[in-house]
């Protein structure tokens, strides 16, 4: 993980492998930002020209190098584009300065120690860039060369070592809070990337189940793990399922943080098949080879509660892993097949690719016996979603509007783009069933919502409840951009701790 460090050195003064500038577009060219001033009077007040001539305009996530000027202590300048120019009196969008922060530290991966120098004007800010900073530095390397040949003979670049923000103060408690922060939710979302990023011959249910309960227990988080055997004597019809068709046996894990003083409950529901061939219904060819993605909702849940128990929040945050392995085999469930679910109601299989609202499901139930103020599940659920809000964007379904909302309102302040979506209640008569109580299936139109019709029905009597179909944005199969890497994503981690931070505090709308 990539250092972080405060400093009140100027840009002039501080030692380092490059300074970070940031650039706005203006209506005549680039403008160099505030925090930069000392470097463009290196450049003889000429910096916003030279970059001008180099063909730089300011835009978002534009990123130029420079050969640093005499007066500087570094050999390298970059100036990465932060937007449009702020209207006045207005500063630059938190996001913008995230984006611009982490297209930074992408640009200066195999590099020691970088000092950005972009402007923070207070402690949200100095988040911001730490966040984008940390997220942009991540590099997924495991599998790739030795740890001999790293950045070598063709070996892959390590990220940026330490990032230095300047302009922050290490002995502001607002700043150093605001550092602290942004280090937990970094590191934790890359660590939901590193488990997305892994194969799924290494990540099986067992191998989550337990990494998930050595990290647990390291953190003071209580964890319990039903197996195969548990899960099939305490009725789990629909995770067994789904995951006996693979010679990896699926597993539920529950992880739980308590505070002493905590008032409120938040459970959290992750869906983690950690490959999904489709099952029966096998996955028609050119869909197969991200499906390890398919635990990005488990990652996300796990990744989120350690987040909140390092934190420290007064608040109970449950998080419920599904994990399960969806294979084709003799023994796997068939399309027609009839399961009995952990609440006692028994579903039709129609698709053995819809098996995520079946591992849900049981989990579901499962969190509801506890009666927590609020359930919020995540999912990499339908491609439907992705078809309705594109691949950056997740979409938000609730049984209640305000609880909709105040989700959708938090994921757009923490930097993650997502969409409140209606449960039309004419939709769920596509799923009956004249042989169970309900189908996996129903109306092919208006797919992602028929899903989230079928999940409501797990949620107990009276339970707050949101479900976040994360399909799009989970998975970054393009190039990266901002601090938006190519694969996992970390999607939903920033939105779920912020959510508990919110209902700690008891800032819920």
């Amino acid at each position: 993980m990539t250092a972080l460090t405060l400093s009140t050195a100027g840009a002039a003064t501080l030692r380092a492998d490059a300074l970070v500038v940031g650039v706005a577009k203006g209506p005549k060219g680039p403008v160099v930002a505030a925090g930069a001033e000392a470097v463009d009077k290196a450049y003889d007040g000429k910096l916003a020209a030279v970059l001008d001539a180099l063909g730089a305009s300011g835009a978002e996530g534009e990123t130029t190098k420079l050969p640093a000027p005499d007066g500087l202590k570094v050999p390298v300048v970059l100036a990465v584009g932060l937007g449009s120019v702020p209207e006045k009196d207005e500063s630059y969008d938190e996001e913008a300065l995230r984006r611009a922060a982490g297209a930074a530290a992408r640009a200066l991966h195999g590099t020691k120690k970088a000092a950005f120098a972009l402007p923070l004007e207070d402690a949200s800010a100095v988040t911001a860039v730490a966040e984008g900073a940390l997220l942009g530095a991540y590099a997924f390397t495991a599998y790739q060369g030795g740890e001999k040949k790293a950045g070598k003979n063709g070996g892959p670049k390590q990220p940026l070592a330490e990032a230095v923000l300047l302009g922050a103060k290490p002995r502001d408690k607002g700043h150093k809070a605001a550092a602290e922060r942004a280090s937990v939710v970094a590191t934790e979302v890359n660590i939901a990337r590193d488990l997305i990023n892994t194969p799924p011959n290494d990540l099986t249910p067992e191998a989550f189940a337990a990494v998930a309960s050595a990290t647990a227990k390291e953190h003071g988080i209580k964890v319990q793990v039903l197996d195969e055997k548990a899960l099939t004597k305490g009725g789990y019809g629909g995770i067994m399922g789904v995951g006996k068709g693979s010679e990896n046996p699926p597993r539920l894990v529950k992880i739980a943080y308590t505070h002493p003083d905590a008032e409120k409950h938040l459970a959290f529901v992750g869906k983690g098949i950690t490959y999904d061939s489709g099952g029966i219904s096998l996955k028609p060819a050119g869909h197969n080879e991200t499906m390890k993605c398919d635990m990005s909702g488990a990652a996300a849940v796990f990744a989120s509660v350690v987040a909140v128990a390092k934190l420290g929040l007064r608040v109970n945050v449950t998080g419920w892993l599904a994990l399960a392995e969806n294979m084709p085999s003799g023994s796997a469930t068939r399309p027609g097949d009839v399961l009995r679910m952990y609440s006692g109601k028994t579903v039709e299989v129609l698709n053995t690719d819809a098996e995520g609202r079946l591992v849900l499901g049981d989990a579901l139930t499962k969190a509801s016996e506890e009666n927590p103020d609020a359930i919020v599940d995540v999912a990499t659920l339908t491609g439907a979603m992705v078809l309705a809000l594109g691949n950056r964007t997740f979409g938000i379904m609730a049984n209640d509007d305000a609880f909709r909302t105040s989700i959708h309102e938090i994921a757009e302040e923490v930097g993650e783009a997502s969409w409140p979506m209606p449960l039309p209640a004419d939709l769920r008569k596509g799923m009956e069933s004249p042989t169970a109580d309900i189908a996996n299936m129903g109306e092919r139109m208006g797919g992602g919502l028929v899903a989230g019709l079928f999940l409501q029905e797990f949620v107990g009597e009276g339970i707050t409840w949101a479900h976040l179909d994360i399909a799009g944005p989970a998975f970054h199969e393009g190039a990266p951009y901002g601090y938006t890497p190519k694969g996992g994503t970390g999607s939903a981690v920033r939105t779920l701790v912020r959510l508990a931070e919110r209902t700690a505090t008891g800032d819920l709308g």
